[in-house]
């Protein structure tokens, strides 16, 4: 099948730009505001976005096979909030995905993704004690829970860098180091690469979000991916973090089975967003 290839000029762009732009968030919480948050934090919480979407390709024929659902559960548990050297926490955190053909006769899963992990927290302030950032070190596992040649999996040590970018508008740097991924899977990395990019801003509070995800194969083609999401929220109220979300998927690695495949998938449904950056909005 034909690569989808990616912008690379536009996505070298994007990165520089978001690289350089200076943090300017005026209305960031200080650290004794974070801290009293932070103490409030139920110790069950949503991790990543939990949702259920379905949708078509727009890059094959629209059919009974090609059409799917797919739907995640995210959740996290934090250890401990008591004081740690250099003010770390520690936290589990367990995300399923799942591509679900319901449009064929029998609704068999394609694929289900298992990726759980561990990690170490701390909250970066400025030099005036407020809120800058939020940096992680993980140890993460991910597997498709199949044996002989469908099995996939990796592990990887990740650090994660959250920060506001822009008013609004926050992003979330991740790399990662893999190890034990070359059994099923040992040109992962031409697709997944080292690391992504995650933006999100916010056009009207708990109204309507946009989000990207870019990611950039360990090449010189154009394999990797971009996901764009757009949440909106048509109720009055949104205590429960409640959306509809359109979901648009273009390039390869969107599940572990076939991530040498190229895809672009457009899809809608419902979502309960996470507000685990909640903090990053501002006062």
């Amino acid at each position: 099948m034909k690569q989808l290839k990616l912008n690379q000029s536009s996505l070298s762009i994007f990165i520089i730009t978001v690289f350089t732009i200076v943090n300017c968030n005026s209305q960031a919480y200080t650290k004794q505001e974070l801290q009293d948050s932070l103490a409030k934090t139920p110790y069950f919480s949503i991790y990543k976005d939990n949702y259920f979407i379905t949708g078509v390709p727009t890059n094959k024929k629209i059919e009974s096979t090609s059409a799917n659902a797919k739907y995640q559960i995210s959740f996290k548990q934090i250890l401990t909030r008591s004081k740690l050297p250099l003010d770390t926490y520690i936290y589990l955190t367990y995300t399923q995905k799942a591509f679900w053909n319901i449009y064929e006769g029998s609704f068999p899963f394609k694929d289900i993704n298992f990726n759980p992990s561990i990690a170490i927290g701390k909250v970066i302030y400025d030099k005036q004690e407020r809120l800058k950032g939020l940096a992680t070190l993980s140890l993460e596992h991910e597997s498709n829970g199949r044996d002989s040649i469908a099995s996939r999996s990796w592990n990887r040590i990740s650090f994660e860098y959250t920060t506001n970018i822009l008013k609004n508008t926050v992003a979330t740097f991740k790399v990662w180091a893999p190890f034990a991924y070359k059994d099923g899977n040992p040109d992962l990395l031409e697709y997944t690469g080292l690391g992504e990019i995650n933006v999100t801003h916010t056009l009207i509070p708990d109204k309507i979000m946009f989000d990207l995800n870019l990611r950039k194969g360990l090449n010189f083609e154009g394999k990797g991916s971009v996901q764009s999401r757009v949440y909106y929220n048509p109720f009055n109220n949104n205590i429960s973090n409640q959306y509809l979300m359109l979901e648009w998927f273009v390039g390869q690695g969107e599940g572990l089975l076939n991530y040498q495949q190229s895809n672009s998938m457009i899809r809608l449904g419902y979502v309960i967003k996470t507000d685990e950056f909640r903090w990053f909005r501002g006062k």
